[in-house]
């Protein structure tokens, strides 16, 4: 087996930079544990000038990634980039076809791509390690993987964006309106400063969900659309009412087997104060796993930022060095079967829903007929009146309703003029 690894970093933004940092740093580190000798022969990003936390060496730069594999003898290539298309699928494309190891934190890649890169890592011998798509630092793909191997997984469900979980925190902390708490997160680096849309959507979470359901129920990536909401709708006075009915609001992507089928989704949930994921706060992440023989294991941890991802990204790096090929997904991909979809029109859950009203009679009486149409019991009712401008809130907890019958009636609700705003819906977890 070969002694020294060449390893190229494409992309050097900050876990780029920051990972080019934690490898210069630790050669001695890395050949202690692994035997090998590790080289840094070439780097790449867009722009060769900017100011980085690292001096660059023009030596090793290319402005084009894709000349790498052509120019250079590469053994394994990081992949930093962060788009599910273009350029990131390319160069992780010629990177395997040209048999060299590829490990990369892009979700969005895996989470779209992952099912093709997988058939040309299992071709060309090669590894394709991504745990750091999902959690940071969190070991979650390696436990479900290697620690919990022979376990039969039938739930997981967690926080899996820091972001979200951090303006949903001071929300409720300090009593500050999304506007600000966003703006917040961006002054400290926790949300992007230009459009942070993907992490607020839902969307980051859902790239997240997919991975793990391959992942855990050994199945392959489901291409279905499936329930993804985000956080936007969410009010201070949501906060307030959580508070009144002890739980709190929590953005969770959640991933189940029901009747052999596969339930994927992602939206915020109320959930009781005295569970655990309650009590996970600020840019932490946690994951619940649910399975036997294990039971109920959790792990939580920091699940973003350049420090836990790059940790991530070197516990792949350690691996491959040791020489452990592996299937990308844990199993031969033509085991992997498609997976049946569940239909969430069927979903049976609580809700909370808030409509914004104008005070007058008759409102309280045409929305409650309109759940009776649908088959929607009120299980609680909070009527909140503002004298001052003549509106009022009108919070309902219903008993279990079907999804299919919670929309459709939301939908007509809608067209009722003495509704002022779309109704926000969370779902009791």
């Amino acid at each position: 087996m070969k002694k020294i690894y060449n390893v190229a970093i494409v992309g050097l933004g900050q876990i780029g930079s920051y990972l080019y940092k934690e490898i210069s740093s630790k050669k001695k580190e890395i050949q202690k544990k692994t035997g090998k000798i590790v080289n840094i022969v070439a780097i790449s990003a867009k722009n060769k000038n900017k100011k980085r936390i690292f001096k660059v060496n023009k030596k090793i730069f290319f402005s084009n990634p894709l000349k790498i594999i052509n120019d250079k003898k590469i053994d394994i290539l990081f992949e930093c980039i962060g788009l599910s298309d273009g350029i990131s699928k390319k160069i992780v494309e010629k990177a395997i076809k040209k048999k060299v190891h590829v490990i990369t934190p892009n979700k969005a890649l895996i989470a779209k791509h992952g099912e093709h890169l997988s058939d040309l890592a299992v071709k060309n011998k090669v590894n394709l390690e991504f745990e750091a798509s999902v959690g940071g630092g969190i070991p979650i793909l390696r436990t479900i993987k290697e620690g919990l191997a022979t376990n039969s997984i039938h739930k997981v469900y967690g926080i899996l964006n820091g972001t979200c979980n951090y303006i949903l925190s001071e929300m409720e902390n300090t009593g500050s309106s999304f506007k600000n708490a966003l703006m917040k997160a961006q002054n400290l680096g926790y949300a992007e400063p230009g459009n942070p849309k993907l992490d607020l959507n839902g969307y980051d979470t859902l790239a997240k969900v997919k991975i793990l359901s391959a992942l855990a129920f050994n199945k392959k990536i489901s291409k279905s659309k499936c329930m993804m909401e985000g956080i936007e709708n969410i009010e201070s006075k949501d906060f307030d009412m959580a508070e009144q009915l002890n739980l709190r609001i929590k953005l969770l992507g959640v991933t189940e087997m029901i009747n052999n089928q596969l339930f994927e989704r992602v939206h915020p949930c109320l959930v009781k104060k005295n569970t655990y994921i309650a009590n996970v706060s600020g840019v932490m992440n946690a994951v619940i796993l649910e399975g036997k023989p294990v039971g109920e294991s959790v792990l939580q941890g920091e699940g973003a930022g350049p420090g836990p991802t790059s940790s991530a990204l070197m516990s792949d790096f350690l691996s491959v060095l040791r020489g452990n090929i592996k299937f990308p997904f844990g199993l031969p991909n033509n085991v992997r079967k498609k997976v049946k979809i569940y239909d969430d029109k069927n979903y049976i859950n609580s809700l909370y829903l808030r409509f914004e009203v104008k005070d007058k009679p008759g409102v309280l009486s045409q929305i409650t007929k309109h759940l009776a149409k649908y088959k929607i019991s009120i299980q609680r009712l909070i009527q909140i009146p503002n004298n001052a401008n003549k509106k009022a809130s009108i919070i309902i907890i219903t008993h279990s309703v079907k999804e299919n019958n919670s929309k459709k009636c939301l939908k007509s609700i809608t067209s009722n003029k003495n509704i002022i705003k779309k109704p926000v819906l969370l779902r009791l977890f």
